[in-house]
């Protein structure tokens, strides 16, 4: 895993920043997340840490790594959301006060266990959606602002880069003596992130959408519809099927296939960006998109 500090400039970024401008929305309303999710999954790593033992260097190492991260994640999606704010979506900061609301009532009311558990079902979704950035939406990124698909696509891959160790943490915590209880809990969790976050990303994806469709003509609406149809058919075809795997027993982030290209571009967008890297660590991927070798990657 690396630290890497973007240095893009979106001020001339629009909400409808790809010809698909519905797959654009959906995008968008997913980049609101980041302001939020990420600093409370700081927040639960930090209080898991501090329940760690000290002797697990490598884990302490990997969490460091994965905090810094994913503050790069939040404090780039929020100046790119920017634009959006700036277009006139005026019900999106209800939306930020519910969404903010719902990770501090986590923080207070809900045991670590549960928001260690929450974490890693989120996590659980970096893989799949860093795969379907790399393989599969090459039709939908045709004409899209570069700056947009390179912020989209860093971020997948670093969220494929660090996809073990919310993993890593909650198995260690929880998963040690009581194998099958931690499994369904870990499942509990995930299905509490699929159901909190879609549901929350589902309003908000429909309020774009549908702000934008209020000035459209009806032949204009029949286009939307379309484009809407286009890729939520991707989506259906490509990604959900990639998250039977976390219900597995023996699922293991660490020893998922890297995404192909995801190297070629990490190393293209650290040089066209002037990225500071710091704190090499953790599971990656070699030259040939091979993941490393998991095992005893955090002393599990």
């Amino acid at each position: 895993m690396k630290v890497r500090r973007l240095k893009i400039d979106y001020s001339a970024i629009k909400p409808h920043w790809a010809p698909n401008i519905e797959f654009a929305q959906h995008e968008n309303a997913g980049g609101l997340t980041p302001a939020h999710v990420e600093p409370y999954l700081i927040k639960v790593m930090n209080q898991a840490k501090a329940q760690l033992p000290p002797e697990l260097t490598r884990l302490h190492q990997d969490i460091a790594i994965f905090i810094k991260q994913e503050s790069e994640h939040y404090k780039q999606h929020i100046a790119f959301n920017k634009a959006l704010y700036a277009a006139g979506y005026e019900r999106l900061a209800d939306f930020d006060r519910e969404l903010a609301a719902d990770y501090a009532r986590f923080l207070a009311e809900k045991s670590l266990k549960f928001n260690c558990a929450y974490c890693e079902g989120f996590e659980t979704l970096g893989p799949p959606n860093a795969r379907i950035y790399f393989e599969c939406y090459s039709d939908l990124l045709i004409g899209a602002e570069r700056s947009a698909v390179d912020l989209w696509k860093w971020h997948m891959a670093e969220e494929f880069e660090h996809r073990h160790v919310a993993y890593d943490v909650y198995k260690t915590l929880y998963g040690r003596k009581h194998f099958f209880n931690a499994y369904f809990y870990r499942i509990y969790g995930f299905f509490c992130t699929m159901r909190h976050l879609g549901a929350w990303t589902a309003k908000v994806n429909a309020y774009l959408i549908g702000k934008d469709r209020e000035s459209m003509s009806a032949a204009e609406l029949k286009q939307s519809r379309q484009r809407e149809r286009i890729y939520k058919r991707k989506l259906l075809f490509h990604f959900m099927p990639q998250l039977l795997r976390v219900l597995s027993p023996f699922y293991d982030p660490a020893k998922l296939r890297a995404p192909r290209g995801l190297m070629e571009f990490m190393n293209r967008v650290e040089a066209d960006y002037g990225i500071a890297s710091a704190g090499v660590g953790g599971t990656g991927v070699n030259s040939a998109g091979v993941t490393k070798a998991a095992a005893g990657n955090t002393a599990r």
